[in-house]
């Protein structure tokens, strides 16, 4: 396994990026890098892993999101599906950005092995298209409940088309605001 088995691809957001990971297979199955520091430094840059979380959703058509942290403590993700199916989603939400309010959404799996990168000042959630869907966050910065930041997901500003109807929702994500034209990035 001496070549890069990760290939990083860009989206339409300055920073959002896809990584693929090749698996390598053989008869008694499948092996495959989840992360590698090495092969990540063109999107990590000098930022380190400071947290990694596991999430398991249920319900198909639920929301997580979305979310995201302010400065000092804003942090970039990397987000890849363990278990089931979800529709994972960017949100710009950088005011100085040609892409402001723009999103960005790609179908994780853990048999298309993609990850999906959201840099600081891009919002981030995703809905379930799987029973029982499985996330594995690798953060940046460690959670700090004083800078959380996000916005509604059925934002009409955003317009975020899920592919679902949304089925359910936690409290805390269905009073998140929605952006209006105070909207400070």
């Amino acid at each position: 396994m001496g070549k890069r088995v990760m290939k990083i691809r860009t989206t339409p957001i300055e920073g959002v990026a896809i990584v693929e990971t090749t698996p390598f297979i053989d008869h008694r199955g499948s092996f495959s890098r989840l992360f590698c520091d090495d092969e990540l430094r063109v999107v990590l840059k000098s930022r380190t892993i400071k947290q990694i979380n596991h999430s398991c959703t249920h319900s198909v058509g639920a929301v997580r999101g979305l979310h995201m942290q302010k400065p000092p403590h804003a942090e970039m993700k990397l987000i890849r599906c363990l278990k089931g199916g979800v529709w994972d989603v960017a949100v710009d939400l950088r005011k100085d950005s040609p892409t402001l309010l723009q999103w960005f959404a790609l179908e994780l799996t853990p048999e298309n092995r993609c990850m999906l990168v959201i840099p600081e000042g891009c919002a981030h959630g995703f809905q379930v298209l799987q029973p029982d869907s499985e996330m594995l966050y690798l953060h940046t910065a460690a959670y700090t409940p004083s800078t959380e930041h996000g916005c509604h997901p059925a934002d009409p500003a955003i317009g975020i088309h899920w592919p679902r109807a949304i089925t359910e929702m936690s409290e805390r994500d269905s009073t998140l605001p929605l952006i209006d034209e105070n909207f400070t990035g």
